[in-house]
């Protein structure tokens, strides 16, 4: 466990309700910690006494979390004296050989309450909250002035008064022989005979806790208690990270954009390349008979109206209704084909009478016979333009 130098800073609440703190030199110091050492720690850890919070071990089998912290209160049920709805309930993982096996810790609701509040009135808001048993390995015992704190197993730890150690250890099955003892006293006679190893006159119980706790087991602190303040952090860097992947996906978009408009250039200057050539080749044109009619289309209508013989032709037809077609703007073309020396102009009209007053103008052309072939009423257009009606008018001579 680090010193108040580093990240964690680590506190321990005795049961009398003072407060010592691992100081700077990684050695523990009595009394509550500067207000600025607390602001500088990133994570605040703190070692409550190990009476008030139970020790024990199940076997059970979950498929989830939420699954498993529903189970656990009705598996230690008949080791509590009090309501499961009054107690708060915290799996520990356990290695080695316990495996298999899972250890839970109970702690009262109202116990837990009060000793956030106790921190709260020193300034201090915990990140962990966890007993003492567990900054002990198993098989050991603490021996405090008129208490001892031991884990008997992974699954198991207890507090109890010093001079009863024996006792308590007697009631519990476990020999003296299998536990090492630390004894912080400065003085007296060791309170356990026979035990496996006892170290007399050890000093600063604090620094040997944080010794035992390498790593964060478990946390007091969750569910209803868990502290908002926890996740303010990765909030933050969650938050961040967002931000930092909204501007890397506008990037993206403006790339993309810039692209569709670099493309979208390049096709108006083809697209005004060929109509320059096809003005070149055919001069005979002029440009309302080149609006609205793509220019490979009109080369390959130009083919087939050669080949096919006709004495007027797809130029002869073009020439004659390309003034009818220009003389409005209600009226879109959207496409021709021809065929057999017949024209076939795919229209889009605002409505029916529109597209009937067209079909009289190309009528009334000399030598040429107009007649709709098929009219569909459409919906808004794509392009942002306003519902119609699209029609083929077939255009022929007047013999055709």
């Amino acid at each position: 466990m680090a010193s108040a130098t580093s990240d964690r800073l680590l506190l321990r609440l005795s049961p009398d309700g003072q407060v010592s703190w691992l100081g700077r030199s990684g050695a523990g110091v009595a009394g509550d910690p500067p207000p600025a050492i607390v602001a500088q720690a990133r994570q605040i850890v703190v070692l409550v006494p190990s009476e008030d919070v139970l020790l024990a071990g199940v076997t059970l089998s979950a498929r989830s979390r939420a699954q498993l912290l529903r189970a656990l209160p009705f598996a230690v049920e008949d080791l509590l004296l009090a309501p499961v709805e009054e107690q708060q309930f915290v799996p520990v993982p356990l290695a080695g050989p316990e495996a298999d096996r899972l250890g839970v810790l109970v702690v009262a609701r109202a116990r837990l309450r009060d000793w956030l509040d106790q921190l709260a009135a020193r300034g201090i808001k915990p990140d962990v909250l966890l007993p003492e048993t567990l900054a002990l390995a198993p098989a050991t015992a603490l021996v405090e002035p008129g208490r001892a704190v031991l884990r008997v197993a992974p699954d198991a730890g207890m507090a109890c008064p010093a001079d009863g150690l024996a006792d308590w250890l007697g009631q519990a099955g476990v020999p003296a022989s299998e536990l090492q003892v630390y004894d912080f006293r400065s003085a007296g006679a060791p309170v356990l005979a026979g035990a496996g190893r006892y170290h007399e006159r050890q000093r600063d119980v604090l620094a040997f806790l944080a010794a035992g706790l390498a790593r964060i087991p478990a946390n007091l602190l969750e569910g209803d208690f868990a502290p908002a303040h926890r996740g303010a952090a990765g909030g933050r860097r969650w938050r961040l990270a967002a931000a930092l992947a909204a501007v890397v996906l506008l990037l993206g978009l403006a790339e993309r954009g810039l692209g569709v408009m670099r493309l979208q250039r390049e096709s108006d200057q083809l697209q005004a390349a060929m109509r320059e050539s096809v003005r070149q080749a055919l001069p005979e044109l002029d440009g309302d008979a080149l609006a609205g009619v793509q220019p490979d289309q009109l080369l390959q209508l130009r083919l087939q109206g050669l080949r096919g013989g006709s004495g007027d032709g797809l130029l002869g037809l073009l020439a004659k209704i390309a003034p009818v077609l220009a003389s409005g703007t209600r009226v879109q073309t959207r496409g021709l084909e021809y065929r057999n020396g017949a024209l076939e102009l795919g229209l889009r009209a605002p409505d029916v009478q529109t597209l009937d007053l067209l079909r009289e103008r190309l009528a009334a052309l000399p030598g040429l016979r107009a007649e709709i072939t098929g009219t569909s009423q459409t919906g808004q257009d794509p392009a942002g333009g306003q519902a119609g009606v699209d029609a083929r008018i077939r255009i022929s001579g007047g013999g055709a």
